[in-house]
């Protein structure tokens, strides 16, 4: 069975402390694709919703001291019941207060995923690299290279999105070149890709490999993005967005199978 039948057969609970711009389209996002979205930033009950979820999804868009408290409350709480936990590094390295803060949360944090534009990425393993706002600027290293080396030292999967996707353990790398420029224009596509690959994660089984798991995550997320700016053509992002809901819902094992463009670059044959 795919990963993306297991997200729908189990309907996962994805706990999500996510930014503040992003919150609606995360949730119909998940409930698109299968999954069962919950937000909680409550300190009151954040570890208890993590401890309940299938996964848990940090994202530190809209930052304050309170919000950090929360995310701490919840992935520590994941971390004790064995939660895998997705974090979103938004904006690292374009205030000191961003990247402080994550250094922080990898510090204090067992990660399940780490998911970031490849300046996000370098920043968190202080690695130079330009940044404007969210978005990534140009950089003088090798994404494949930095994503490895984060994996690496941070002892997690790392996914660095972008015109192509790396997707690695620091030991074994794919890349996925599905997609569609479209999703640049769609506010939280990032954001919305983290909490998605927490449901594939949710979805493995013990003893899964989640690289294959996440890997097929960031594959089925742009096939559905290909599959909805082909129906939009000449439409713009407004309903682009609102197809790619459509598609997170309609795109099936079989039609990921068909059009995901997955290439293992290192750790041997798949």
């Amino acid at each position: 069975m795919s990963y993306l039948q297991r997200v729908r057969t189990l309907n996962p609970l994805i706990h999500n402390i996510t930014n503040l711009v992003v919150a609606p389209f995360t949730a119909n996002g998940l409930l698109a694709l299968g999954a069962s979205p919950f937000m909680a930033y409550a300190h009151e009950e954040a570890a208890d919703a993590a401890r309940m979820a299938g996964a848990v999804v940090l994202n530190i868009g809209t930052l304050d001291e309170r919000v950090v408290q929360s995310i701490l409350l919840a992935g520590k709480s994941a971390n004790a019941h064995h939660v895998p936990v997705v974090l979103d590094p938004v904006g690292a390295g374009a205030t000191a207060y961003r990247t402080d803060t994550v250094q922080k949360l990898v510090r204090e944090l067992r990660l399940t995923v780490l998911r970031g534009n490849a300046a996000e990425v370098a920043h968190v393993i202080g690695v130079p690299w330009n940044i404007k706002g969210v978005d990534a600027g140009t950089g003088e290293g090798d994404r494949i290279d930095i994503a490895e080396r984060a994996a690496q030292r941070l002892g997690c999967i790392i996914v660095i999105t972008g015109q192509y996707d790396v997707i690695t353990d620091g030991y074994q790398t794919f890349l996925t070149s599905n997609g569609h420029a479209l999703l640049t224009q769609v506010t939280g596509a990032g954001c919305l890709l983290s909490s998605v690959i927490g449901a594939f994660a949710a979805a493995a089984a013990p003893g899964d490999d989640l690289l294959h798991s996440v890997t097929e995550a960031a594959a089925f997320y742009g096939v559905s993005a290909e599959r909805a700016a082909a129906r939009t053509a000449h439409q713009g992002p407004g309903s682009f967005q609102m197809e790619f809901l459509n598609q997170l819902a309609q795109v099936t094992p079989e039609l990921l199978s068909e059009h995901a463009q997955i290439r293992q670059i290192r750790g041997g044959v798949r």
